[in-house]
């Protein structure tokens, strides 16, 4: 590590003034010690906190964490907003020896609607995409998948790209990045390299970086004239993970049919998916609320989603056939053409 490197030894993280009272019963017991008690004093106080120890890192350049990741491997983790790392660690069910916090690192945020281009920093805060001037009127989609994640809060913390790389398949950036063709920008030991959000994205949890490898930035592709899009979700409440998601992009060509479609869909698989069968069935005909039925048939024909204790494996793949028809008609109303009673 480079010499302006933070290297701490931790004991948990999460340890403050307010954590340190303990119910009455036992306060004898955690009282704090005076500055002349032994360390053994505290040893209490440490099996009370929820994450397991780690060794804390606080790079200050690219090379410096792309380094600490190499050479922890499996033992390392890298933090970007934390709001899927901390409960995983406070669950334990994540138990890496080493944090490498990336927000000390300058030049991985910032978000720019270049002409069709929308260019994303990876510690890019997904609220700041959400209020980004002009890009719910170019592309809604995205702004109202951004609107699913969580609370304001968690979207204030939360970035971009550590959404991606944590690849949970219910997760809205998935959906984005595949339906607007995003191009994933990767750094590591052995340099850099472009990969599409289709090669990105492989399975639960799991993406295409390799060790050492961190996400720096991506590009979506933002449509352009007669376009429109959508996203829409079912969850139990507002900001849960989706049972399942839909994001729809519809282009119409001069005479009012289908000239591009775009279908990507969430909570349904091990992957966001994009469903070739169904953007290909749309593509030349008129917009009725027909095809938009038959498009949504083609989607539940694609789908094998599995049963767990929020929906069956049948009733999301329902969810996915209504989501994607009203998506469709929403995504061709907003292109100024279309059946626009679809949504029904």
């Amino acid at each position: 590590m480079g010499a302006c490197a933070r290297r701490i030894a931790v004991v948990p993280v999460g340890i403050q003034a307010s954590s340190l009272r303990a119910p009455r019963a036992d306060a004898a017991a955690w009282r704090m010690p005076s500055p002349h008690a032994p360390p053994s004093r505290l040893e209490p106080l440490v099996s009370r906190v929820k994450p397991p120890p780690f060794e804390y890192l606080a790079p200050r350049s690219l090379d410096e964490a792309v380094a600490a990741l190499a050479e922890h491997g499996d033992e390392a983790k890298a933090m970007a907003g934390g709001q899927s790392l901390v409960p995983l660690l406070a669950f334990r069910l994540a138990r890496p020896s080493v944090i490498v916090d990336l927000n000390g690192i300058g030049g991985l945020d910032g978000a720019r609607l270049d002409g069709d281009t929308l260019e994303l920093g990876a510690l890019t805060r997904q609220r700041d995409v959400e209020r980004l001037p002009g890009l719910r009127e170019r592309c809604p989609m995205i702004v109202e998948a951004i609107e699913q994640v969580g609370h304001v809060a968690i979207r204030n913390r939360g970035t971009v790209g550590g959404s991606l790389a944590h690849a949970d398949p219910a997760a809205e950036w998935t959906a984005l990045a595949l339906a607007l063709d995003a191009e994933l920008d990767l750094v590591g030991p052995g340099g850099a390299r472009t990969v599409p959000a289709a090669e990105f994205l492989i399975s639960y949890f799991t993406t295409a970086l390799g060790p050492g490898e961190l996400l720096t930035g991506l590009r979506l592709n933002v449509p352009n004239g007669r376009s429109g899009s959508c996203f829409l979700e079912l969850a139990r409440r507002h900001g849960d993970f989706a049972i399942a998601g839909v994001g729809a992009l519809v282009t119409l060509d001069g005479e009012g049919s289908v000239g591009d479609a775009r279908v990507a869909l969430i909570g349904v698989g091990e992957r966001a998916v994009r469903v070739a069968a169904a953007e290909e069935l749309l593509r030349g005909r008129r917009p009725t609320a027909e095809l938009f039925a038959e498009a949504a048939a083609a989607v539940q024909a694609e789908l094998d989603p599995n049963s767990d204790v929020h929906a069956t494996a049948d009733y999301r793949r329902h969810v996915a056939g209504v989501l994607v028809r009203r998506a469709l008609a929403t995504a061709v109303g907003r292109a100024g053409g279309g059946d626009r009673d679809g949504a029904a």
